[in-house]
């Protein structure tokens, strides 16, 4: 029988010991493997000893682009401007209430969409008011009554030039209760004054609508006062007209805020259709200047060419009226000559666009006088189109003779009859 060796008990106990502990070490190392396969590492996420745990970060939010404002639309404006008020005796007696008193405002009623619809009107304002106490006169030496501004406030003038040949026709007294009153109602006015300063300072308005809006500079000055002596000699009251003065003014208008600048010159010679040299001299300084938006001057008591001369501002040329004619006048082909019934008025197309404004457009329109239908002023076109009124006496000829000669001086080209769209801005006189 063979014999077969035994392995002592000690050694047996330590090969199963040896035995279960590789089972043992493979579990483990099974399960670390497992883990790192499928799941995090839990060494990995407990902070160390002593270590800051991360913190999380947050991706910010993209920063919104700024939203620009849009640019508003251009916005066109209108100045409606017209030749001299001249209340001659006829025309005071028309005016006159049954207490007394004055109203020109019926006078001028049938052109009031004219003056009204603008966005601003500017007259010209030939003669001063009577001094307190004293009569009202007229032809030669004029006095007109305080009514007379506020009929010209009343169907909407916002202010007058006020530097003609008959300022001082009552004297300092009458010249200054004209400024009064005209402060009194809040009407501008520019071209006389009560200090050389007061005298030759623009009349500043500003003009706002639909959120937009310029402001205006208006100056007046005559090259003469009717006793033919130089108006210089009352500087401290009538702003005597020398150009390069005026360009200096209008510099300085525009280094105080103003956008645009519009002189009105009392000039030329009357009844004369045509501008004379002096005119037309000072017309081209002031184009050459860039400093005057637009000249539209009176004293002729005839309407004179509407033209545009090179320069202007930024060299887009400047549009220079040298007369309107009259406006309110007792003035027609019975006394003087046949233009003298018809006077323009100027429709000025003033156009802000952002920060700039500038004159678009100038055109112009008519009124002629009735001074036999209770001194009616009406539209000539209307009248040419067979339009009527309760007190008019003018006849189809009458009135086609008017246009005729009107035509001859001024042509076609910058005629609109109709009245300016319902502007509605609102304007603000800046008091001096």
């Amino acid at each position: 029988m063979p014999t077969h060796s035994r392995t002592p008990q000690r050694v047996y106990v330590v090969r199963r010991i040896a035995a279960l502990a590789v089972v043992l070490l493979v579990a483990v190392l099974g399960t670390w493997a497992v883990s790192r396969a499928f799941g995090p590492d839990p060494a990995a996420e407990a902070p160390t000893a002593g270590a800051t745990a991360p913190v999380a970060t947050v991706e910010p939010s993209p920063t919104p682009s700024p939203t620009t404002e849009p640019e508003p639309d251009p916005v066109t404006f209108t100045l409606v401007t017209a030749g001299d008020v001249l209340p001659h005796a006829t025309v005071n007696r028309n005016a006159q209430t049954a207490d007394g008193g004055y109203d020109y405002a019926p006078l001028m009623e049938p052109v009031r969409e004219w003056i009204e619809g603008a966005d601003i009107a500017l007259c010209s304002l030939e003669v001063p008011l009577a001094p307190v106490g004293e009569s009202v006169t007229a032809y030669p030496v004029f006095g007109a009554p305080e009514e007379l501004i506020t009929s010209l406030q009343a169907v909407g003038w916002d202010g007058c030039a006020t530097a003609t040949n008959h300022s001082l026709d009552r004297g300092v007294p009458g010249l200054v209760r004209t400024i009064e009153v005209m402060d009194e109602a809040g009407m501008g006015r520019t071209g006389t004054g009560r200090s050389p300063e007061e005298t030759t300072s623009a009349q500043f308005y500003e003009v706002e609508r639909d959120g937009v809006s310029f402001t205006l500079a208006h100056l007046s000055a005559t090259t003469f006062h009717n006793d033919y002596t130089d108006p210089a000699q009352y500087a401290d009251s009538l702003h005597a007209l020398e150009a390069e003065n005026i360009v200096d003014l209008a510099r300085e208008a525009r280094a105080d805020g103003a956008d645009i600048v519009l002189f009105t010159p009392h000039w030329g010679q009357e009844y004369w259709d045509d501008p004379d040299g002096l005119q037309q001299d000072i017309a081209t300084t002031l184009a050459a200047s860039g400093e005057v938006d637009i000249v539209l001057g009176g004293h002729s008591h005839v309407p004179q060419p509407l033209v545009r001369l090179d320069g202007g501002p930024d060299g887009e040329g400047m549009w220079v009226g040298y007369s309107m004619g009259n406006f309110l006048s007792n003035q027609d082909e019975k006394c003087c000559t046949i233009n003298t019934a018809t006077g323009l008025l100027v429709r000025t197309e003033i156009t802000v666009d952002g920060d700039d404004a500038a004159v678009t457009g100038v055109t112009w329109s008519a009124a002629t006088i009735d001074t036999d239908g209770r001194q009616r002023l009406h539209p000539i076109q209307a009248l040419l189109d067979g339009g009527t009124h309760p007190d008019l006496t003018l006849t189809d000829a009458r009135v086609q003779s008017r246009w005729d000669s009107l035509v001859a001086v001024l042509g076609l080209d910058s005629y609109d009859p109709a009245p300016p769209p319902v502007g509605g801005a609102e304007v603000t006189v800046v008091r001096r």
